[in-house]
């Protein structure tokens, strides 16, 4: 079966999470954790903590073996955008958008469910 958490409006620009996302896709749930805890950035952070909700919805909800489960999916969506001022020089105003990201993980044990 498979089962999946999700993190909305996550503060992190939907660019800079899809290089981390990439390097744990289709990986087992051991070496995922290896690969983000490792890893230095925000986003290996954020993924870390939705990869440990969708494994514990799996273990909790559907009695599933967290050694069989694996990444079956995961993708980041772009969220809202927040836009904001910053004075520039010569009385001009830039506007700055603040990106956020909709991180969705599925893993799954390879077996159907009910």
């Amino acid at each position: 079966m498979e089962t999946y958490a999700i993190h909305k409006n996550a503060m992190i620009a939907p660019r800079k999470a899809r290089m981390t996302m990439d390097l744990i896709r289709g990986k087992s749930i051991s070496e995922a954790r290896n690969i983000l805890s490792t890893t230095n950035t925000k986003a290996s952070r954020l993924i870390s903590k939705v990869l440990e909700s969708a494994i514990a919805n799996a273990v909790n909800n559907f009695n599933a073996n967290e050694q069989e489960l694996f990444i079956s999916t995961c993708y980041i969506n772009p969220g809202q955008v927040y836009k904001r001022i910053k004075f520039a020089s010569r009385g001009n105003v830039d506007r700055r958008d603040k990106r956020t990201s909709h991180i969705i993980v599925k893993v799954s044990d390879g077996k159907e469910g009910k």
